[in-house]
């Protein structure tokens, strides 16, 4: 039977994103599986794993905002931007604490980033790291990157430690790189960690084996997919309505099984794109459908 919902996975340094997703094809028996956003194999933590129906918000997960504790390294560059690379140069770290206190202001709330070469990023449609590899360097745009939250947690120069909340999309080792060189010394990457990706944290996340040693049965495991939406409002259809939603149709409030709080939620829509969970009769999680103002009715957004 196939198996649907999200997993926590803690991925641990020398796996890739896609050998977790691998080795869980084999663990749950399914092929139908996908992982949220792509780990470094030195880097370690959070990576949300969808099995089943729930693969179908994976691009959503992707775009959650993610939490990473990091080291930086002063002194040293290389190719990948981080300890496992080249060495290209190195440089005596005579910085203080306060000019490195001074660097990490100047990134707080985010700023335009170049992706760095080592990376899954396509170009014309060829991945930037398989160029990279084959010793090509092409030029990439800088795109903007949020920084919501950038603590130093730890500094034993030439170390830092230091913990980030961000957008979608910003890479860790150009920020470590990037701080190095308003250092004037350079820097890399020394460790990574994802402590949080959404409402997935790293406390909760679980290693291979620990999922391994419990595949007879994971439902303890799987976090289900409307889980994902707490603010939501929730909405069960009438069997009547249920014919509609199994075809994806449009629903009005004549479908919906409407208490009073329902029914005043319903009449108090006003703006297009308000999302709710919908429900099949029996109280199975069917879709997210979002409201349409003007045709006065809800169309699907994504169908389970």
């Amino acid at each position: 039977m196939e198996k649907n919902g999200i997993l926590n996975v803690y991925k641990e340094p020398g796996f890739t994103s896609f050998d977790v997703v691998a080795k869980l094809r084999g663990i749950a028996g399914q092929r139908k599986i996908g992982h949220t956003g792509t780990l470094d194999p030195m880097a370690t933590g959070v990576l949300p794993v969808c099995l089943g129906k729930a693969t179908k918000v994976c691009g959503l997960l992707t775009d959650w905002d993610k939490e990473y504790e990091a080291e930086l390294l002063l002194g040293r560059e290389t190719d990948t931007l981080d300890v496992t690379g080249e060495v290209l140069r190195s440089t005596p770290v005579s910085v203080s604490e306060t000019q490195v206190r001074e660097a990490f202001s100047r990134f707080e709330g985010g700023y335009d980033q170049v992706p760095p070469m080592y990376s899954a990023l396509k170009v014309d449609g060829k991945r930037l790291y398989d160029l990279a590899r084959k010793g090509v360097t092409v030029e990439r745009q800088s795109r903007p990157v949020k920084l919501y939250e950038l603590e130093i947690l730890e500094m034993a120069l030439p170390v830092v430690r230091f913990r980030v909340l961000c957008s979608k999309g910003t890479y860790i080792r150009s920020l470590c790189a990037d701080i190095g060189e308003v250092l004037g010394c350079g820097g890399c990457m020394q460790s990574l960690v994802r402590t949080k990706v959404g409402p997935f944290f790293l406390s909760d996340a679980r290693k291979l084996s620990e999922i391994e040693a419990r595949k007879a049965d994971l439902t303890g495991l799987l976090r289900s997919v409307d889980a994902l939406f707490p603010d939501l409002p929730q909405m069960r259809v009438t069997p009547e309505g249920e014919r509609f939603l199994k075809n994806g149709n449009r629903l009005e409030a004549k479908d919906f099984v409407l208490s009073e709080d329902a029914a005043a939620f319903f009449s108090s829509q006003t703006a297009s794109g308000a999302g709710i969970r919908v429900y099949d009769a029996a109280g199975a999680f069917a879709a997210l459908y979002e409201y349409d103002r003007k045709a006065g009715n809800y169309k699907v957004r994504t169908m389970f």
